[in-house]
């Protein structure tokens, strides 16, 4: 068994595919076939199921193929190891982001970097924050900028900064749009849009007006869910009802558009924004420059650590 052997089977494991495997990998296909066959002769067991396309891994296949992900990553720290000794920042960073942060985030971020020029190339990918953390323990992913705190022991937290949450209310609804400020029990007295049930954003805004419990309570209490903020914001537009936003979208809204925004009179909550890696991931660097790069990319007035004590719970 050598690293090759696993990082072949990764690869078909990755594209379900022998040929497109064997392309990534810079070999022929023949190569990558025979030497993936040798290491299932040498286990005396069948990675890949290769009776059906795509190819599929069988379920001893995957046990292996998870600690062959595991076993590179590890191998891979140690040439991370010289070069951060060596003071060299160079390479691909997997970057995973949740998509009520990427809207608002990426774009700045994207300029910060790249007026850097740092020798670093982000790969982003926009995912749910279960996606990112199978990522990071698949090692399919380097990196993720989601809500926190998450109480997982396997990931580093990097807090970034802090958002306020604010209402966004129809004028449809008279009766809160006349307000200046609404309390958190205003949320359950108008329909309420949300995202839906994969977002981390949602269930922060159930705690937020306690909707869980009394939605329990009384079936006049309706959820809509929708896949966006924006699109929440869009609809609010067109109907009545109300939605709960982070900060940052109001840098994107039009003037008449914040004319329906309502900060909370009562309390100020808040969602924590942060860099997350695995606990092993040893290129200090590199996450120095991409913890620089996010709080260059949002305003100073969010890094106020005092705004920890608000965070609303995941």
């Amino acid at each position: 068994m050598n690293i090759q052997q696993l990082e072949y089977i990764i690869a078909v494991d990755n594209y379900r595919h022998f040929s497109k495997a064997a392309e990534a990998s810079y070999v022929t296909q023949p190569t990558l076939s025979m030497m993936i066959q040798k290491l299932e002769e040498e286990l005396g067991v069948k990675i890949f199921d290769r009776s059906q396309l795509p190819v599929h891994p069988t379920d001893i296949g995957e046990r292996i193929i998870t600690q062959a992900r595991i076993a590179v990553a590890q191998v891979n720290q140690i040439k991370e190891i010289i070069q951060e000794e060596r003071g060299i920042v160079k390479g691909v960073f997997r970057l995973g982001i949740i998509p009520t942060v990427s809207p608002y985030l990426l774009p700045k971020l994207m300029q910060v970097h790249r007026e850097n020029r740092y020798d670093v190339r982000i790969a982003i990918s926009e995912l749910t924050t279960a996606q990112i953390l199978k990522g990071l323990s698949n090692d399919s992913l380097d990196g993720g900028i989601l809500a926190t705190p998450l109480k997982e022991p396997s990931v580093k937290e990097y807090p970034i900064y802090y958002e306020r949450f604010f209402a966004y209310v129809s004028p449809l609804e008279k009766a809160l749009f006349a307000k200046t400020a609404l309390d958190e029990s205003d949320l359950n007295a108008a329909p309420l849009w949300l995202l839906d049930e994969v977002h981390c954003f949602r269930t922060q805004i159930l705690h937020l007006c306690n909707l869980k419990k009394k939605r329990g309570n009384n079936n006049s209490i309706y959820s809509y869910e929708a896949g966006s903020i924006d699109t929440l914001i869009n609809i609010v537009d067109q109907n009545e009802g109300i939605t709960v936003i982070p900060e940052m979208a109001l840098s994107n809204m039009s003037e008449k558009q914040k004319k329906n925004v309502r900060p909370f009179k009562n309390s100020t909550p808040v969602r924590e924004i942060s860099l997350i890696t695995r606990q092993e991931f040893l290129r200090e660097r590199l996450i120095g420059i991409i913890i620089d790069e996010m709080k260059s990319a949002v305003p100073k007035s969010f890094q106020d650590t005092a705004m920890k004590k608000y965070v609303v719970p995941l």
